[in-house]
């Protein structure tokens, strides 16, 4: 009897344990979804279940084989998933990492950011404008990470935040038209921004390199990256690791402000 109780025996410190290994596990798998490394990520993620299953069973020659190719493995794993754990580390060097995630089981136990302070009516005029006459262009957002952090090259505007501005640097004259203009604190600070591309395998057909630099961001961050189509003057939104593709104009207006406003929303439905 007093064995079957060491048995079951649990410190509260085991809990932690498992849940923080779960999670990780968790966060890992949504780096990896989408994309070709999924199915090594299951495998080798199956491969060690079954070790530590042997190990338990005092298999000792499975399990030696076992924990040699888990040995090796870790500097395949290094190779194979290079772009996948450079977004995971960046993800953890997030200071919001906890919180960006809506999807995620620990998001109850933190408050909803307060993002009140941007001033959407500007971004939408200007998408709107954009989306009438075809004009492509790339908007990233910013919101409690800094999406600067992530750009390669750009030029400082440090403007505030005005339709007709947004509309003029997109326009095929304008020297800055080319690569994404970053707002953050209802500032533009920065345009000409190039970000890195996603290489999701599962993007919607007709999806360009805009398409794929928002939501290659949207992977990174905590950002909302907004896509007007050159071709169709479609909206787009990327989030989350998420791609909204061509949204109608009610459904863009009403992600966007449910993404930034979100207690706001909220109140407006009860």
């Amino acid at each position: 009897m007093n064995n079957f109780y060491l048995f079951i025996d649990i410190r509260w410190l085991d809990i932690v344990d498992i849940l923080l290994v779960a999670y990780l596990i968790y966060r890992l798998y949504y780096v990896v979804k989408g994309t070709a490394a999924i199915n090594i990520f299951l495998g080798i993620l199956s491969i060690y279940v079954l070790w530590k299953v042997v190990e338990a069973l005092q298999m000792q020659m499975l399990s030696e084989i076992l924990g040699q190719f888990i040995g090796v493995g870790v500097i395949a794993l290094i190779i194979v998933f290079q772009q996948e754990l450079r977004k995971f580390l960046l993800m953890l060097g997030n200071r919001d990492f906890f919180k960006r995630n809506k999807g995620s089981f620990f998001n109850k136990f933190f408050k909803d950011v307060d993002e009140d302070a941007i001033d959407l009516q500007p971004i939408l005029k200007a998408c709107e404008y954009m989306s009438q006459y075809k004009i492509g262009a790339l908007i990233v957002v910013g919101r409690e990470s800094n999406p600067t952090m992530f750009v390669v090259g750009g030029q400082v505007i440090d403007a505030t935040v005005n339709s007709d501005l947004i509309i003029s640097m997109f326009q095929k004259e304008s020297p800055l038209h080319d690569g994404a203009i970053i707002i953050q604190n209802n500032k533009i600070e920065m345009a000409q921004c190039v970000l890195n591309l996603s290489d999701n395998k599962s993007m919607p057909k007709g999806t360009g390199l805009r398409h794929r630099s928002a939501l290659g961001i949207a992977e990174q961050t905590d950002v909302i990256a907004i896509v007007i189509s050159e071709q169709n003057g479609a909206f787009s939104l990327a989030h989350d690791s998420r791609l909204y593709y061509k949204l109608s104009r009610t459904d863009f207006e009403l992600e966007l402000k449910r993404l930034l406003h979100h207690k706001e929303i909220q109140k407006q439905e009860m």
